[in-house]
């Protein structure tokens, strides 16, 4: 996930873009600072005061039900802002081990000055979830990421809009509801929303507060243990203005996806289905004979045949100890820059060509040839 001062302007030079210098000071005070990349010393001062991490310090906490936390968050610099149902990976450490999650803001679309709103539901089985209702207070910083996900609105406002979600699903769609409602948008908006009991939707509040305010909204919240309907059905999208050609976003568990899945099939709606889960990618399996290029450890002179597999056992196979803690429960002690090359994150799929980038070693595989400062 340069330090940048109000007053100062970013030097332009022949060496390229201020992007490019920013990297190559970055690279040059990280250097200095070696082993250590320059956030272990900056988190020190102040742990909002980042070069390359992401964080994001939570400025309010609210707890609108009993399973659930609220979480308002101010990021760091480098956030770049969100578009509406896109989600974000938020990362705390319990028990000295760092664990991300993904969670979708729930406020509308917003740039990088804006903040970041989470309302988590605390899961029976749920780490992350269960610690964060019960410890996250005013003024802790977290890790965050780039916001990402294909879940979103069409670049071309829809003739009727159709949300519907289950229990935490709300907040992708939420968010697009809210951003369309802020930029005006006039045509039909449905939302349709599954809860178990009516003391267990989070945003019962606003969601009548919006449709007090906007007579083009229909809501139309269901409660699984309080009806004997419901559960979803196609009846429930009857009397829908414009529903033949309306945009769908559905969000939720599975039985519900599936259910809508089915209905939209059945009811003949000629725009595609919009549907979201949140799971990370499981890591994906190399196959050894479609790995090409070349590890090269700039530091030790060293270098290596990519079989495919994370840097950081690369790098053990080629007989170098970098720094690493991971498998003693002690995340994000494997980092090291990449001077260039395409790295592949295994969990998430996500792919990286930035030169001169803090990368994790761990979970970090070379696509291609990469040169590694190890």
């Amino acid at each position: 996930m340069s330090i940048r001062t109000s007053h100062n302007p970013t030097p332009r030079t022949s060496a390229g873009s201020p992007g490019r210098w920013n990297r190559l000071v970055g690279s040059i005070v990280e250097a200095a600072l070696s082993p250590h990349p320059v956030d272990r010393y900056l988190e020190l001062l102040d742990p909002m005061l980042t070069w390359r991490d992401l964080r994001g310090e939570i400025v309010r906490v609210e707890h609108p039900t009993p399973r659930t936390v609220r979480l308002t968050i101010r990021p760091t610099r480098q956030w770049r802002g969100h578009q509406a149902g896109q989600y974000v990976q938020l990362s705390v450490v319990i028990d000295g081990v760092r664990h991300p999650r993904c969670f979708s803001p729930a406020n509308a679309a917003a740039g990088s000055d804006g903040a970041i709103e989470l309302t988590i539901t605390a899961n029976d089985d749920g780490l992350v979830s269960k610690y964060l209702a019960a410890e996250a207070r005013t003024g802790d910083v977290v890790g965050l990421s780039q916001a990402d996900g294909d879940f979103a609105l069409p670049e071309t406002d829809p003739t009727s809009a159709v949300f519907i979600s289950g229990g935490s699903g709300v907040t992708p769609v939420l968010s697009m509801m809210r951003t369309l409602v802020a930029r005006g948008y006039a045509g039909p908006i449905t939302f349709v929303h599954y809860a178990r009991t009516a003391s267990e939707v989070a945003y019962r509040d606003e969601l009548a507060a919006l449709a007090a305010g906007h007579p083009n909204l229909d809501l139309r919240m269901h409660h699984t243990r309080e009806a004997h309907d419901g559960h979803f059905t196609a009846a429930h999208l009857d009397n829908i203005p414009g529903l033949a050609d309306a945009d769908v976003f559905v969000c939720g568990p599975q039985a519900l996806m599936d259910a809508v899945a089915e209905a939209h099939t059945e009811l003949g709606i000629s725009q595609p289905l919009h549907s979201e889960a949140f799971t990370l990618a499981a890591p994906t399996v190399v196959d050894p004979d479609s790995v090409e290029g070349e590890l090269t450890f700039s530091r030790s002179g060293a270098t290596a045949t990519n079989d495919g597999r994370p840097i950081l056992d690369q790098a053990e196979a080629a007989g170098l100890t970098p720094e690493s803690g991971c498998r003693m429960g002690i995340c994000f002690s494997c980092t090291a820059v990449k001077k260039s090359g395409c790295t592949r994150n295994v969990l998430t799929g996500e792919t990286d060509t930035e030169s001169d980038t803090q990368i994790q070693l761990c979970i970090n595989a070379p696509v291609g040839s990469v040169d590694i400062e190890i």
